[in-house]
């Protein structure tokens, strides 16, 4: 298949048929993305020896309009010496040069309209290119998303998850045990006593000092106070 043929047929190719009608959408995508990117190099490369092609074609142009110009000198020279037979084969010579640069222009011409094509097809490569990675990308997310879901879904749905599940509440139960543990160890420790348990404590201060002074009198051990 000529580079020309086979680029026009990636161009207009339709990416949701192709994969619609894949197996593995996955696997068409990645060898269209392939193909244009040898497609690519192949349309590059052939445009670069059309350049070249191109730059050769002017250099042969550029010499033989420098021989047309020698052979107008020599012609002029002829006819200068009365050799006009020697002026007209000059002449004639000028003129086959530039019978051959004419028809180099014409090709030039040609290779012209080639890179002019080439350039369209390059930009269109590379535009179907950009689009087929990104389908690419999406096909990618999309099968990484489904594959996820299958595995989450046989995950919930073996006997592990129900196994894993019973033992984090038996694990939770220990923890609540050890707690409650340490909790009621807490219990017969001292600890700082609030303002309103100091306060309480001072009124049955006074109580018990007035009790204790009370018995005193009783027993004649302390005089009677005022």
């Amino acid at each position: 298949m000529g580079i020309f043929s086979r680029t026009r047929d990636i161009i207009a190719a339709n990416f949701n048929d192709l994969l619609d009608k894949a197996e593995d959408p996955a696997k068409m995508i990645r060898l269209i993305i392939l193909e244009m990117e040898e497609t690519l190099v192949e349309v590059r490369t052939s445009s670069a020896r059309t350049i070249a092609d191109q730059k050769e074609l002017r250099r042969h142009v550029a010499k033989l309009e420098s021989f047309q110009a020698d052979w107008t000198d020599k012609a002029q020279l002829a006819l200068s010496k009365d050799r006009e037979d020697l002026a007209r084969a000059a002449l004639l010579e000028k003129k086959k040069a530039a019978d051959m640069a004419d028809q180099l222009r014409g090709e030039i011409t040609v290779l012209d309209q080639s890179l002019r094509a080439y350039e369209e097809d390059i930009d269109k490569l590379q535009t179907r290119l950009r689009e087929a990675r990104s389908r690419q990308s999406s096909i990618a997310a999309r099968l990484q998303s489904a594959e996820n879901r299958v595995k989450l879904r046989s995950l919930l749905s073996s006997e592990r998850v129900d196994e894993a599940l019973l033992r984090f509440e038996q694990m939770e139960r220990r923890v609540d045990y050890a707690e409650g543990r340490a909790e009621a160890m807490a219990m017969g420790d001292r600890r700082t006593p609030s303002l309103a348990e100091e306060i309480a404590a001072l009124a049955d201060g006074d109580k018990i000092d007035a009790e204790l002074a009370a018995m005193k009198r009783s027993m004649g051990g302390a005089p009677a106070t005022d």
